[in-house]
């Protein structure tokens, strides 16, 4: 199922689960002393994915903890910054957290799986857990207080959708970026 773009086969995912999530980053207010001091932010990025995993090169798993959106916003936000798309970070932070909101609010689930993909033109963001029960984008109006995750996927990706695998489902929104 997909919301504007029609939609999309379903994505091979690492099996490896079974090896337990990533844990959360610990201290105050889910932040990490990850190396985020330096002062090349190349190198700050690639610290925070040499400590926690890599979404471009590998879906990396996290607890199901609201916690979890922290670490989940900083992994997304790193690789941005390395594939050199810093004027991206805002937008991918803000969707990468209403993704992982949902799948730890809505789910049920003990962890789940992010993966960042780039191909020409394109970025993609996947959020992967173990629930087929598909997210619903409502109807927002100006006095609701939640229910607005999906309304802000869909008005500020350009493209986003579900993809159901044979357990759980991939949640997932692409930008259009400038070609390499």
């Amino acid at each position: 199922m997909a919301g504007r773009g029609g939609s999309e086969q379903p994505q091979r995912v690492d099996a490896n689960t079974a090896a337990g999530a990533a844990p959360v980053l610990s201290g105050e207010s889910g932040e990490s002393a990850a190396p985020s001091d330096l002062a090349d932010p190349a190198e700050a990025a690639s610290g925070v994915l040499d400590l926690l995993g890599d979404p471009s090169a590998e879906e990396v798993h996290l607890t199901s903890r609201p916690e979890s959106a922290s670490t989940a916003r900083r992994l997304a936000l790193s690789v941005v910054r390395l594939w050199g798309l810093p004027q991206f970070g805002d937008t991918v932070e803000l969707l990468v957290s209403e993704l992982v909101g949902n799948a730890v609010r809505h789910t049920g689930a003990r962890s789940f799986g992010l993966r960042m993909r780039r191909r020409r033109g394109w970025v993609r963001v996947e959020v992967r857990d173990p629930s087929r029960a598909l997210p619903c984008l409502l109807p927002v109006h100006d006095l609701d207080i939640s229910g607005r995750g999906l309304f802000l996927v869909d008005k500020l990706s350009d493209r986003w959708g579900v993809d159901l695998q044979p357990r759980g489902k991939t949640t997932w929104f692409e930008l259009r970026v400038p070609e390499r």
